[in-house]
């Protein structure tokens, strides 16, 4: 409970994150391509200027990739412009596509890029086929992802019928203490191993050191907060209204550290990606995936070969008939607190080494967990994976008739008709009630 406490001091006390400047740091990239016979080749040693406001900022030639990077400050409209007369002899681009404007808004994150395509249209259809199977693989990663972000989530509503809504926050916190021990540093932890002077680990070991603290902090959210209002005789209700606010205040403390920044890791974030056919993934994205799965198949045994699974899942069918059974629920729960908070925190950690550091990346999964185990069945830790894999691969397909940025909002459409149709879940089992 204290190093959960100390980790959350560790956020907001470390020095360089707390207040980021207007002017921060973006990155800018352009790339340059030759469309012949279908094929995109890079175009070497073309010339590409960046400008705002009519002022120009800097210009240099593409590399071997056909890529030029440029470093801005702030979110800004930024104009690129390729110099035509610096094309190789026989490659040209159409009138009017030599320049490109990418305004402030487009900045969803630290960097950007445009494409300029010179040679044959590049307005080219995809095959469906093609097309599916990266959206299957796409939807696997993101269904992993979901799956072990949200069993704590299911494990903690079957043993305490709580509806822990700061369960989001636990997400972020996997994230942000990550970026603090890679990106931020603890001087004072200098001394340990893999870390240098700066007290900043390697991803690797501070992930490790992360989903240990993600698991403390659950527990400590059970042992100061929940676990005494619930031996108290508080109800259900209440307890969620306490989860809510908890949530909120967690975010906003997360806000107010962050602001609305989104922030990469220092390791792997930038990977080239490989190719398999017609499907396309980074090794950052693959190795996330493997482990990914390997964690929910070592979850799933543990809960169904192990004494403490046994008794989990016995405490989350009849809390009264596994404590008269001589199984101790308090240590029980206790136990799925802690394994929640780690699999939370390493939920967050996998989510931010692909979509970056924000103070709300655990809110925008929420909901997208929540109605992962209300179709697998509330309570259910086998529930959990298979529901938030599916639902992670309903949304990634989704992207087929809705846009990218709603791509979350199916989802919702999922927890509604499950709420409406099969309220126990596909593993769940039905309850008379009254």
């Amino acid at each position: 409970m204290i190093f959960a406490l100390v980790a959350l001091v560790a956020i907001f006390g470390a020095p360089g994150t707390s207040h980021a400047q207007e002017d921060d740091e973006r990155t800018v990239r352009a790339r340059i391509n030759n469309r012949v016979a279908g094929e995109n080749e890079p175009v070497e040693g073309v010339t590409v200027t960046i400008s705002t406001g009519g002022e120009e900022l800097d210009s240099a030639e593409t590399d071997e990739n056909g890529q030029v990077e440029f470093t801005v400050q702030g979110r800004r409209d930024y104009t690129l412009t390729v110099d035509r007369d610096t094309l190789p002899d026989g490659i040209d681009i159409e009138e009017g596509e030599e320049t490109n404007t990418i305004t402030a808004a487009s900045f969803t994150s630290s960097s950007i890029s445009r494409t300029f395509v010179t040679g044959e249209s590049l307005v080219t259809e995809t095959p469906f086929i093609d097309e599916l199977a990266q959206r299957l693989v796409n939807g696997t990663r993101f269904g992993l992802l979901i799956a072990i972000s949200s069993v704590g989530l299911s494990l903690v509503f079957g043993t305490t019928r709580l509806t822990n809504f700061a369960h989001a926050e636990m997400v972020t916190f996997g994230g942000v203490v990550a970026f603090v021990f890679n990106v931020t540093g603890l001087s004072f932890l200098g001394w340990l191993p893999f870390a240098d002077e700066r007290g900043r680990f390697p991803l690797i070991a501070a992930g490790v050191i992360t989903v240990l603290l993600g698991g403390l902090f659950g527990l400590a959210l059970n042992g100061s907060i929940f676990g005494p209002l619930r031996r108290r005789g508080y109800s259900l209700v209440t307890l969620m209204v306490i989860s809510v606010g908890l949530s909120i205040a967690l975010k906003n403390l997360f806000l107010h550290r962050f602001l609305s920044r989104r922030r990469p890791y220092a390791d792997y974030a930038r990977q080239s990606a490989m190719e398999f056919g017609p499907i396309t993934i980074t090794a950052r994205d693959l190795i996330v995936t493997i482990i990914s799965f390997v964690v929910l198949v070592a979850v799933a045994l543990s809960l169904q070969r192990t004494r403490i699974g046994k008794a989990t899942r016995a405490v989350s069918d009849n809390i009264a008939l596994a404590s008269a059974t001589g199984i101790n629920s308090e240590q029980i729960i206790r136990i799925v607190w802690f394994a929640g908070g780690a699999l939370a925190a390493l939920g967050g950690i996998f989510n931010a080494v692909d979509e970056q550091v924000s103070f709300e990346m655990g809110a925008q999964l929420l909901f997208v967990m929540f109605a992962g185990i209300t179709l697998g069945g509330l309570g259910s830790a086998f529930g959990a994976l298979l529901g938030g894999f599916l639902v992670g691969m309903f949304v990634e397909l989704a992207t087929f008739v809705v846009p990218s940025e709603l791509k979350n909002a199916p989802a919702l459409v999922v927890l509604i008709l499950v709420l409406l149709v099969r309220p126990q879940g596909i593993l769940g089992r039905a309850e008379r009630v009254g």
